[in-house]
């Protein structure tokens, strides 16, 4: 294996990077908008109550270049200024996502759009002006606000009380007391936030997940809070819990707070609270100006010893109980302060192996952590309904876990992991200045002091932020590198100042730092294409330890989404010319292109005979690629030798219209990559091995599966079988456990190169549990190890897959009915092949469509892209929001790899 580029993965493209300027519920779902909204009137002023403790975020916020502004700051920053001509956003937004709400720009996610954005407009400064109004100027008055990208002076009526030095950072937490300035009816706040750079901030940046933007994400992306109270304030109000592993039968928790007299006098502050139905009193004399944190224990409040807790585990492992901790600070019998905070008992523990992979157990139950790498919208456009969405395909796919390397959401981000039950693993990012160093390449920059102190501010606030949902299970404080002993030193003295209760990574890649150790993490790749036995390999990439990031790479959406981020001529070009530069895919050189990929599916499938051809065939590559590696770190996942214990699928998710690194596009359509990793992802599942031909069943669930009959049919391409074989009385042990039925054998007969493979799983009672379906050949894909990049391992011969292209066309019937039940429909699909022969129909996908014959997204379905044989048929269900058939009775596409497309009624 050649070398790879220090520190990580993606370092090597960095210099052609720069060279180159990144169940359904039934709330609304703002589905990405391919037209504008109209202009947004002018911001009114947010009402801020009086109420001590009360927390407000502006609403809504006036935007100008300060290009185009001549006025000084305390003029702009008071209130009655007229900011004619300027720009509208909401309480959170990027200049750029403000300018593209007004409609100024055509949509950028469409052709080259994006790249037509002017990018001198964001090289200066931006003001951001929002008003609000009090009545009572005798409460304190605080600004408590993070989320600033990169930097900004902060102004209130005229009077600036901060710089930028003071105010920089995308992730510190600043609380400005501006209670001297305020005055009644109406107040103006007024950030100047200057011009972002990745590589010099400690903000964000996109590296080769997609095409920047052109303003680089400058503004204010999280919200500002008006806080109000009396002369105590309350802060850093959180819980420890100590959960008894492995009983469960006990948890300890602690309760602190900081309270903070903010006068010139002594007073007596009494904090009152509860918690799990627990009582807290305490009475905490202060100086003036004092802080000190008051503590609650077992020890001294018998009630916080909860006997049979109520645990929190991830999504199919248990429930996700979450308990409140609220707390009042009151003054000679007045209220001063609030605060409350929501929290889980659970306990994470991730030690490193005997193979120096760290191995993740939640309550003392071990976990193959399988994900995906999480990307926020490009221009970092906040919509709970549609993270919801996002993560519920999570759910849909089997998976457990998404990663966020950096782009840290907001805190609806977590409360929705939390709810849901999907584990998060959040962590700063690669390849920019969070990485601290001077790259191989050039890229990069050493910190200075104040680097180091807003990485570590950073820290703390992140850490105060996301200790108590119980769906942070790690903080990576590294990404490609490891962070130095200084760094280090900073981040953890932050985490343990802020009782951070979970394990801390140094680095998602091999590498290792002073004080923690070793990572315990692979950063081994493939971003590029490998064939589907590449995951079998214990090695590089393949299934044993833990790996942070790793994929096929290119994932080619359906026809639908690409007609809509697509011209016609860019289409031609996607098929026709693999060495063409595709603008959807990556501004890096090593994966502009799709050459590899391209290269391979004619090598194995043939050479596409058109673009519907090529998506077809795109389709049927992705299906079998994503399926075999989550099978295969499933397969590894209690091997005695060298176990695979996590596998992180780069990415989940794009932040834009991709091409590649995504198991479910922009839109949310679902292809054939998704479709394979929700195959893969079946709690009791039959599989197959592309190393040893061997047929395993894997269990996910806690107790062990029995009684389980398995099947496996070896078939020609059109229908002729070759090989039959049954094994009944199957016992699976729990726990991510599996057990292997039987051997396929090397040789079956007959003269195609390629076969077809049907699984099928039956309980006890004769119903199927699991059906699978592979296209196989006896010419194995072969890699070349020893030439393995960083990126990916060179193919030097193919598997011969083209005797698929000469099955016979057959004809698949479909009935489908629809039933509605508040905002709610689904779609039940029976699925029958008809007609005589033997050929059977390969991944006939099923697409519900509106009356127009556009996707009605998202849908959750029960299985897509089957595999039928003569006479055999399947029931599937869909299930959506009834609001997204605009108004049109529901309909269903019915297509696949040899079956004719036809649309069926489904009302």
């Amino acid at each position: 294996m050649s070398a790879r580029p220090a520190p990580g993965r993606r370092l090597a493209t960095a210099a052609a990077f720069l060279g180159l300027i990144g169940t359904l519920t039934t709330t609304a779902w703002a589905a990405p908008k391919d037209r504008a909204p109209a202009p947004r009137p002018a911001p009114g002023a947010t009402r801020v109550p009086d109420t001590a403790g009360s927390a407000t975020p502006l609403a809504s916020f006036a935007l100008q270049s300060t290009a185009k502004v001549g006025d000084p700051a305390a003029t702009v920053s008071s209130p009655g200024y007229p900011a004619r001509g300027w720009h509208y956003a909401g309480p959170r937004s990027t200049v750029l996502a403000a300018l593209l709400a007004e409609g100024r720009y055509p949509d950028p996610f469409r052709s080259t759009n994006l790249s037509k954005i002017p990018k001198a407009d964001f090289k200066v400064p931006w003001w951001y002006r929002s008003d609000f109004t009090v009545d009572d100027t005798s409460r304190r008055t605080r600004l408590d606000f993070s989320g600033v990208v990169p930097a900004a002076e902060v102004h209130v009526n005229g009077h600036r009380v901060a710089t930028d030095a003071q105010v920089k950072g995308a992730y510190t937490r600043h609380e400005l007391d501006i209670t001297d300035l305020v005055r009644p009816g109406r107040n103006t706040v007024a950030f100047r936030v200057r011009p972002n750079d990745p590589n010099r901030d400690l903000s964000m940046g996109w590296l080769d997940w997609l095409q920047p933007p052109p303003d680089q994400n400058m503004g204010l992306v999280r919200d500002v809070l008006v806080r109000r109270g009396g002369p105590v304030a309350l802060g850093d109000a959180h819980v420890v819990t100590d959960l008894a592993v492995p009983s469960l039968a006990t948890a300890d928790l602690t309760v602190k707070a900081r309270v903070r007299n903010d006068t010139g006098r002594a007073v007596t502050a009494l904090v009152t609270g509860s918690v799990a139905g627990t009582t807290l009193a305490r009475r905490v004399p202060l100086a003036a100006h004092e802080s000190r944190t008051v503590a609650f224990s077992p020890a001294d409040v018998p009630g916080l010893r909860l006997r049979s807790p109520r645990v929190w585990w991830p999504a199919g492992m248990g429930g996700q109980p979450l308990h409140d901790l609220r707390l009042t600070a009151s003054v000679a019998g007045a209220v001063s302060d609030t605060a409350h905070q929501t929290f889980g008992i659970r306990d994470v523990r991730a030690p490193l192996n005997k193979d120096g992979a760290r191995q993740y157990r939640i309550n003392g139950r071990p976990l193959l952590i399988r994900g995906g790498g999480w990307s926020p919208d490009q221009f970092l456009r906040w919509d709970r309904g549609y993270a919801e969405d996002r993560l519920r395909y999570v759910l849909d796919l089997g998976l457990n876990t998404v990663r966020l390397e950096g782009h840290i959401e907001p805190d609806e981000f977590f409360d929705l992991a939390d709810r849901l039950g999907v584990l998060t693993l959040p962590g700063w990012e690669c390849c920019d200045k969070w990485e601290g160093q001077v790259n191989e390449d050039g890229s990069g920059e050493k910190w200075d002091a104040d680097d180091h102190a807003v990485a570590k501010a950073s820290m703390a606030a992140e850490a105060a932020r996301l200790r108590a949902h119980p769906s942070v299970i790690s903080f990576l404080i590294g990404s490609d590198a490891a962070p130095d002993a200084t760094i280090e030193k900073n981040y953890l003295d932050a985490l343990t100042a802020a009782d951070w209760p979970t394990p801390v990574v140094p680095a998602a890649s091999d590498n290792s730092s002073p004080r923690l150790g070793r990572s315990g993490m692979k950063m081994s790749g493939p971003y590029d294409w490998v064939p589907p036995a590449y995951w079998y390999a214990k090695r590089e990439g393949g299934a044993t330890g833990f790996n942070s990031e790793t994929s096929a790479g290119p994932s080619i959406p359906t026809l639908d989404t690409l007609r809509r981020m697509m011209t016609p001529a860019e289409l031609d070009t996607l098929w026709k010319t693999p060495t063409a530069k595709q603008y959807h895919r990556s501004p890096s050189a090593v994966f502009s292109t799709l050459k590899l990929y391209n290269d391979a599916l004619t090598a194995r499938y043939g050479a596409p005979a058109g673009l519907t051809d090529y998506v077809r065939k795109a389709q049927l590559a992705q299906y079998e690629n994503v399926r075999a590696e989550f099978e295969a770190y499933r397969r590894n996942a209690r091997d005695a030798d060298k176990p695979a214990t996590g596998i992180v699928h780069w990415m989940l998710n794009s932040g834009w219209t991709s091409l590649h690194w995504q198991l479910m596009d922009r839109y949310l359509d679902q292809n054939g990559a998704y479709f394979g990793a929700k195959k893969a992802g079946e709690p009791l599942h039959v599989q197959y091995s592309y190393d040893d031909r061997s047929v395993v069943v894997v269990n996910d669930r806690h107790l062990p599966a029995t009684s389980l009959t398995a099947r496996a049919t070896l078939f020609d391409p059109d229908g002729t079988p070759r090989y039959d074989r049954t094994l009944t009385g199957l016992r699976v042990p729990g726990d991510g456990a599996h057990s292997t039925a039987f051997t396929l054998p090397k040789d079956i007969g007959g003269t195609s190169r390629t076969h077809l493979l049907r699984l099928v799983l039956t309980g006890p009672d004769g119903r199927e549990v699991s059906r699978n379906v592979y296209w196989l050949s006896t010419r194995p894909d072969t890699l070349d190890w020893a030439h393995t990049d960083w990126y990916y391992t060179p193919t030097t011969a193919y598997a011969d897959l083209k005797g698929l292209s000469a099955m016979a066309q057959v004809p698949v019937s479909a009935t489908a009915a629809t039933r509605s039940s508040g905002a709610l429909s689904t779609t039940t699909v029976t699925l029958r092949r008809t007609g005589g022969g033997r050929t059977p129909s390969l991944l006939t996908d099923v697409h519900l469509v509106d009356a127009k014959g556009r996707p009605v997204l998202p849908v959750r379905w029960s299985d897509n892209q089957v595999g039928l044989w003569p006479g055999e048929s399947v029931t599937l269900t869909a299930t959506y929001r009834t609001a997204d058939l605009h108004g049109s009775a529901p309909q269903v596409r019915v297509s696949g790899w040899n079956t004719p497309e036809r649309t069926v009624p489904a009302s």
